[in-house]
């Protein structure tokens, strides 16, 4: 338990409205889990207002608020903190409620369209490898150091956010990596956590359901590095054309990885197939199990945050070596001859990057294989992607099957005409259109020759398919390898 004026103590934004001098039991963003003694935070979100609620939060026992404005009639001896802007001090207050805990530990976050929880999960592998005691926060699964905690958001809530950090600062953790998602920065969840360094990948046109244009989503990711501390590091990716955009106001140490041009880290992708690249890294080689060139970026990000985190150079180098993929990103799954490609890929960019790959080690070993495409669009979420999707991968597929992803709230026969529409009639008689998603798995392995490659996108580590709210178990990688796997005779 805690007093308001110990919450409050770096917060010079609030302004007190009665008496400082309470014992807070809790702190509580949802009206519905208020209970007697407990600090509401009224917090504007994209469903509801906070500040709707605050009536019901004090007759259910609220001794103190924290809202932008107050209802009138609101009782005197409920103390009303006032603020600007309630989601950043929620965030603020989260991290004094669990003692400060970023600041327990070093904290990187990584931000980009794709390529985030790549970046952040091998980052978190690796530095366990060299013996620490790490913390993960990604949209795959959190770790309390070798602890599992479910993940249901790319950058959770701040009050859940904070409590995990508390976790791990308690638990010895000495590094955190975790993903920063654009959602997270408008909305302020990643408020009082203090970073230690700043990551930016690449960025492609997605969420713009929310954001409504790629300029909103643009700044969203800028203003992560806009807000770092003169301390940090910020290492961003000159190969995207975005790359420098990030470090123009920041106050943070600049730092740059390329695939392609001169840079601090700078790789050349030198062999590759489907068990495995060769990089060279700064003129020194490494073998690693990872795929692609988009993956060979990741790692140049990855031995460059090492190198900023003061890591052996040398040690760095033997331990890139020994990471292995991230559940859902570019899995191999082979059988029969054949091999299946399991990826997350749910924007144009990561077709792009994945059916690209696929083309590029299949050309070096040279191989006469077909690649089949298994991809679908979420539903409720950014619609004008869905013929770009649709596009990208009739473009580098032999066949195309488009089929249903997680529909939400959507049908997903609407889904797929936003998807259809990017042909014509002539198109159309080469794209197979299956809606049942296991369905179209099967389609495409019965189809797939020795030799040739399945891609199946969109979901990746996902364990569910969410149909009108209900989450349905379902495994793209389960049902591949049963399909592969040798009939009993």
């Amino acid at each position: 338990m805690k007093t308001l004026s110990t919450l409050l103590e770096y917060i010079p934004q609030a302004k007190a409205h009665g008496s400082l001098d309470k014992e807070v039991h809790a702190l509580v963003a949802d009206s519905r889990k208020v209970a007697a003694g407990d600090l509401f935070v009224a917090v504007k979100g994209t469903g509801a207002d906070g500040h709707d609620f605050i009536d019901k939060a004090v007759q259910q026992g609220a001794t103190a608020v924290v809202a932008e404005h107050v209802p009138a009639g609101l009782p005197s001896e409920v103390t009303w903190i006032e603020v600007d802007d309630s989601a950043e001090v929620l965030g603020l207050l989260a991290s004094a409620w669990y003692d400060y805990p970023s600041e327990r530990m070093i904290v990187v976050g990584v931000t980009g369209t794709n390529g985030k929880t790549t970046i952040a999960t091998l980052l978190y592998q690796l530095m366990r490898k060299a013996g620490y005691k790490a913390g993960l926060l990604s949209t795959v699964c959190n770790y309390v150091d070798g602890e599992a905690v479910p993940s249901t958001h790319t950058t959770p809530d701040p009050l859940e956010l904070q409590a995990l950090l508390g976790r791990m600062a308690d638990a010895g953790c000495a590094y955190v990596f975790m993903e920063v998602s654009s959602h997270s920065v408008v909305q302020r969840r990643i408020a009082g956590i203090a970073f230690d360094g700043g990551i930016f990948t690449n960025l492609t046109r997605d969420h713009l359901d929310y954001h409504k244009t790629v300029d909103n989503y643009l700044r969203a990711k800028k203003k992560f590095f806009d807000d770092l501390p003169p301390t940090a590091f910020a290492l961003t990716n000159l190969d995207d054309k975005n790359g420098k955009v990030m470090l123009q106001n920041t106050q943070a140490n600049r730092y740059t990885y390329s695939m392609r041009t001169l840079a601090d880290y700078k790789g050349k992708l030198l062999e590759s197939s489907f068990d495995g690249m060769t990089l060279q890294i700064n003129g020194r080689e490494v073998t690693v199990p990872l795929v692609g060139e988009f993956n060979a970026s990741n790692l140049l990000a990855i031995y460059g945050a090492s190198q900023l985190l003061r890591l052996d150079r040398d040690d760095a180098l033997v331990l890139l070596s020994t990471l292995h993929p991230v559940a859902g990103r570019f899995e191999c799954v082979r059988g029969g001859g054949k091999t299946a490609i399991v990826d997350y890929a749910h924007t144009p960019d990561a077709l792009k990057n994945v059916l690209g790959t696929i083309r590029q080690v299949l050309t070096t070993g040279k191989s006469k294989g077909k690649v089949l495409t298994v991809v679908g669009c979420g539903g409720n979420r950014d619609k004008g992607k869905r013929p770009l999707m649709a596009r990208q991968a009739f473009a580098e597929s032999d066949t195309l099957i488009l089929t249903s992803d997680n529909p939400r709230f959507e049908k997903p026969a609407d889904i797929l005409a936003d998807m259809t529409a990017a042909f014509d009639a002539d198109e159309m008689n080469q794209v197979l259109v299956i809606e049942n998603r296991e369905l179209a798995i099967r389609t495409a392995a019965r189809l797939a020759g020795e030799g040739d490659i399945i891609l199946i996108a969109g979901k990746g580590h996902e364990t569910y398919q969410e149909i009108e709210g209900v989450k349905h178990p379902f495994n793209d990688k389960e049902i591949i390898e049963k399909l592969f796997k040798p009939s009993k005779q």
